[in-house]
């Protein structure tokens, strides 16, 4: 996987690791304090959370496998059956990117005297060896960082004091939002700002939410 799929991936998992465990844990703390059912609820959000997210990714990812795999057969039936219509085709696409017509013939010609279905699976589709989809590297990536992301909260409410659990876990999911909002942001070489922003308040929503509907209704959600 490349760099932006690794990212995408991490980012994902420890954002709703830390979310929705994190919610999860405020709602049910908000319904019930008793420490003994905060902390069932928050171990079992991270177990049922890091299987669903990394379960999610490998379907995800295994559909957009596929999807390149037919993609691959197509462009070798075409290249099997029209060579030199998918040559033309190819130079077409070089020459929109601001080569004349005859380089962009030259090099058409190049890569498909080297490597003709690399070519167009790179240039035709965007498909490269390198960003080629990876179920479970995907899947690990996303279920790992998912667990560790929402062993914060689960830590933080078994630490905090007797009637402190929710203030605890708010105080501590949003320095978290926050560190990871940065730390995705510095990765991906983007704004840290707009990053930190965007996942504090939306954290800080979900939580509250989740905390009123518990609330309301005095049940676990």
């Amino acid at each position: 996987m490349t760099r932006s799929n690794w990212l995408r991936a991490a980012v994902l998992g420890a954002n709703d690791g830390i979310v929705s465990v994190s919610a999860i844990i405020v709602g049910v703390a908000a319904a019930d304090p008793d420490p003994r059912a905060v902390a069932i609820a928050g171990v079992a959000g991270l177990a049922a959370g890091a299987m669903s997210m990394a379960a999610g990714e490998y379907v995800s990812v295994s559909s957009q496998s596929d999807t390149e795999r037919a993609d691959m057969a197509r462009e070798a039936a075409a290249l099997k059956a029209d060579p030199d219509g998918e040559m033309a085709e190819l130079a077409e696409i070089w020459e929109a990117r601001g080569l004349t017509a005859e380089t962009a013939a030259q090099v058409a010609q190049e890569l498909h005297d080297h490597d003709a279905l690399g070519a167009h699976m790179r240039d035709e589709i965007g498909v490269t060896e390198v960003s080629s989809a990876n179920p479970l590297q995907a899947a690990g990536a996303s279920g790992l960082t998912f667990s560790i992301a929402a062993a914060v909260p689960v830590a933080a409410a078994l630490l905090a004091p007797a009637g402190t659990v929710i203030p605890a876990v708010l105080v501590v999911t949003l320095i978290a939002l926050a560190v990871l909002g940065a730390l995705g942001a510095w990765a991906g070489g983007a704004p840290k700002g707009p990053a930190v922003l965007r996942v504090v308040l939306w954290g800080a929503f979900a939580m509250a939410v989740t905390a009123g509907v518990g609330k309301l209704f005095g049940v676990a959600v």
